[in-house]
């Protein structure tokens, strides 16, 4: 796990300074403090940050191949390495290292672009091949690992993170204001474009191939959704012996490594097929919170620990801890999230630094499954809807009486989405046309902001995936269109940002593209069975998971971050969002930001605005000024008040 940088000047007389590399490197030392190494040759530089995992003292980077005309600096793991390495020692390749990154460099030789269809793994990386004078990219297949680009017509430069291509002083920090609608419509940025601009991602799944001052970038894999028949009890056994492998394969580290338990199905269940893999016993780590009514996920954890005889250690956060971090949260995150959980994974990541390198987590297995009760609900609200179209907006009206009755909120999203057809609101699982910025963009807007934004251009991103290639069935074109956007925009953007801002490896076995693919053949009934969610994963694991942990509903880690919206952290929400610097933007109205703040304290129910509102200005205040922090260590706090 490293994380990587370069640059490729278009004019050949043109060379990159190793000074510059080193700048751009020295950004993203939090992503690997052990090691750097640098490559230079003309108009094109390689830089390389190293967190040693696999090969502690032979796995130095930029990596080459025997003659030294195909250079490489890599991110992340490659599972099958050992047996690429011993197909390619067999066709003559001669290897210097016992790394992975090296395996690459030969396959490339022996494959070119195509190298990638033969990876198991996580990954970003940048090939220089000397000989052809191209710069090669490539993602991994889901997004695991982040990769970002700044193309001109002068030159490309690339890393792990955009603060690497921000350090080169020819790039701009500036905002694209369009995107601040997109994130405010989806709570996250989906799509290749980012907050910065002229900054983009690399889709995952692709790569993209630089030549001659031309670009090319071609996908290279696909979630397909095919329907093989076949019986639950062989779809069960499947399902395990895939797990059985894919942990196995994860479980591969010269360090040491350690669970990340979340208290949920997912997360124990890879703690039960990790025992016994890696040294006589693994560490766990779980977080908690001691604020009364709030799911406490401790003692799930604690339970599935004692179960399996590990090392269990634990942490709590408080409101105050949650506050302090966020301006740093900004700083590492690079594009803005909605994602309170994000700061419970960095505070528990920074507790298991003291003892791992690598955690496995449970991420992926319900956007592989169908976990989320998004999906359940859906489902029943389409079929509702298809038993007889006349009687949609009565049932509308009975949902929302229903709603008043039990004073609840469960079922207020549903009751609008029975007058409109399903592309017309399923965006995203975190998402909703009805959410309030959407519905009051009006009032929140100024004037001049909102004559800037295009509705159509913020919404591509999600629509795109309704089109000729999605899934034919309901349920899967949800499970597709999360797969592909709030999946590695969101989900992975915040595993990847969170762990390696404590130096920390995070590995993810249900993203196996092999797992993905089985889930995709799955027929739909084997994912959600009437009021069961991920039916077949339950059914396969119910040996497996204690029956404590794998009936209880889902929770993840439940961040109170509303209850200290309203209460501790009252204050520091206005001094935020109410500040002159925020409102001198002129992106918002104020009386608006005030209703949303006075509104939430009265009634709750804002606070996922609240916070993104306060994310996206705390992005502003980390980038968008000449003192831009240099180091997470360094980042300007926010002061705490309370009231």
């Amino acid at each position: 796990m490293c994380g990587i940088c370069g640059k490729l000047n278009f004019d050949r007389l043109n060379p990159v300074s190793p000074n510059l590399l080193k700048a751009m490197a020295d950004t993203i030392q939090h992503r690997g403090p052990d090691d750097e190494g640098y490559y230079t040759s003309g108009p094109v530089g390689l830089g390389f940050r190293r967190l040693s995992i696999i090969d502690l003292n032979t796995g130095h980077q930029p990596i080459s191949n025997e003659d030294g005309t195909v250079w490489i600096v890599f991110n992340g793991e490659i599972y099958n390495y050992k047996e690429l390495r011993q197909q390619l020692h067999a066709q003559g390749h001669i290897f210097r290292t016992q790394a992975d990154t090296e395996v690459i460099v030969h396959l490339y030789e022996q494959f070119g672009e195509e190298c990638v269809k033969k990876l198991r793994g996580m990954f970003a990386f940048a090939i220089w091949d000397e000989r052809r004078r191209t710069l090669f990219l490539a993602r991994d297949r889901v997004g695991i690992k982040p990769l970002y680009y700044r193309l001109t017509t002068d030159s490309i430069v690339f890393g792990s993170e955009i603060k690497a291509i921000l350090a080169d002083p020819e790039v701009d920090a500036q905002v694209e204001p369009a995107i601040i609608d997109r994130f405010l419509t989806f709570y996250f940025v989906p799509g290749e474009e980012a907050l910065f601009r002229n900054i983009r991602k690399l889709a995952p799944g692709s790569f993209m191939l630089v030549k001659d001052g031309r670009a090319e970038t071609k996908a290279y894999w696909d979630l397909k959704f095919t329907h093989e028949r076949q019986s639950i009890e062989a779809a069960e056994k499947r399902l395990l012996e895939l797990l059985e492998e894919s942990v196995g394969m994860h479980m591969v580290a010269d360090v040491p490594l350690g669970v990340l338990l979340s208290g949920g199905v997912d997360s124990t269940a890879m703690l039960d097929f990790a025992v016994g893999k890696n040294g006589p016993t693994l560490s766990t780590f779980t977080l908690g919170f001691s604020e009364p009514n709030i799911a406490d996920e401790r003692p799930y954890a604690r339970l599935a620990a004692k179960q399996y005889g590990t090392q269990h250690h634990e942490t709590t956060i408080s409101a105050e801890d949650f506050a302090d971090f966020l301006p740093r949260f900004a700083w590492h995150m690079e594009e803005p999230v909605c994602e309170p959980q994000a700061v419970a994974l960095y505070y528990v990541s920074r507790l298991a630094r003291d003892y791992v390198k690598v955690l496995i987590s449970g991420e992926g297995g319900d956007e592989a499954f169908a976990g989320y009760q998004t999906y359940r609900g859906v489902l029943w609200l389409e079929r509702l809807k298809s038993i007889c179209p006349p009687l949609n907006d009565g049932i509308s009206a009975g949902l929302s009486g229903v709603n008043r009755m039990l004073e609840a909120h469960r079922l207020d999203k549903y009751a609008p989405l029975m007058r409109l057809p399903f592309r017309e609101y399923y965006y995203s699982r975190t998402s909703s046309p009805f959410n309030y910025f959407n519905s009051h963009a009006r009032e929140l807007y100024s004037p001049d902001f909102a004559a800037t934004l295009d509705r159509p251009s913020a919404l591509s991103p999600m629509k795109q995936y309704f089109g000729n290639g999605a899934p034919k069935t309901l349920l899967n074109q949800m499970l597709y269109i999360d797969t592909k956007t709030s999946l590695p925009d969101d989900l992975l953007l915040k595993a990847d940002k969170m762990t390696m801002a404590n130096s920390i490896e995070l590995r993810v076995p249900f993203l196996d593209h092999k797992i993905l693919e089985f889930a995709a053949g799955l027929p739909e009934t084997f994912k959600v069975r009437r009021f069961t969610t991920k039916y077949l994963a339950k059914r396969a694991l119910r040996h497996r998971v204690p029956r404590e942990i794998l009936e209880r509903r889902k929770a993840g880690f439940p961040v109170p971050y509303e209850s200290w919206f309203r209460k501790e952290l009252k204050g520091w929400v206005s001094d935020v969002l109410l500040d002159r610097e925020t409102l001198s933007r002129g992106y918002f109205n104020r009386r608006a930001i005030e209703n949303i703040i006075s509104q939430d304290v009265a009634s709750g129910g804002l606070s996922k605005e609240i916070l993104s509102l306060a994310v996206l200005e705390l992005w502003h205040r980390a980038f968008l000024k000449q003192h831009t922090i240099a180091n997470a260590g360094s980042s300007p706090a926010l002061a705490l008040s309370k009231s």
